[in-house]
């Protein structure tokens, strides 16, 4: 049968499972009691205010008549599609999670997670990056995930330590100058 014939609201609907970012079973969902709000915060907007808007635009959309040529309905019911998957994520993320409190850490002259790091590279570039969990990580703000090549560099490296890192351009070397917590 030609795809022209196929309705598209049936294909979409099966056409993707919970899409985002999966940690292998076994890893530790570790997270910032900063990072874990961040997720119910997003859970809760989405499931108290832009899921119910969206209800009702379809459900408006639904009542014009005819569906198969109708904008708000067909783009309202993918809306609502993609709202209800980003919700079955962060609810499996917010409970897989494990909180960790980086200020409770007992050896801080160590990388551990939740340590904020600064480091020279081999290009003599000063760099200060945070190591938090996986759904929290935010390159705009210097935050990087515990599993990233350079936090797995860093994690129990002293003040002064030389750790290599594998780069798309090659081998990096960084010294590391300052931990805080």
């Amino acid at each position: 049968m030609s795809k022209a014939f196929t309705k598209e609201d049936d294909a979409a609907e099966t056409e993707f499972e919970d899409e985002g970012l999966e940690v292998s079973s076994g890893v530790p969902n570790y997270i910032t009691r900063e990072g874990l709000q961040r997720l119910r915060d997003e859970f809760r907007q989405l499931q108290q205010q832009e899921r119910p808007k969206v209800v009702e635009t379809v459900s408006w959309a639904a009542g014009n008549g005819d569906r198969s040529e109708n904008g708000d309905y067909i783009y309202g019911k993918r809306r609502l599609r993609e709202i209800d998957r980003r919700m079955r994520f962060l609810l499996k993320r917010i409970e897989s999670a494990e909180m960790v409190d980086p200020a409770k850490q007992k050896d801080k002259s160590r990388v551990y997670f939740g340590a904020t790091v600064s480091y020279v590279n081999s290009d003599g570039e000063e760099k200060t990056v945070r190591i938090v969990g996986v759904d929290e990580a935010r390159s705009e703000r210097n935050e990087i995930s515990w599993i990233s090549p350079v936090a797995k560099a860093l994690l129990k490296a002293e003040e002064g330590d030389e750790v290599e890192v594998r780069t798309p351009k090659g081998i990096d070397r960084l010294e590391i100058t300052k931990i805080s917590y």
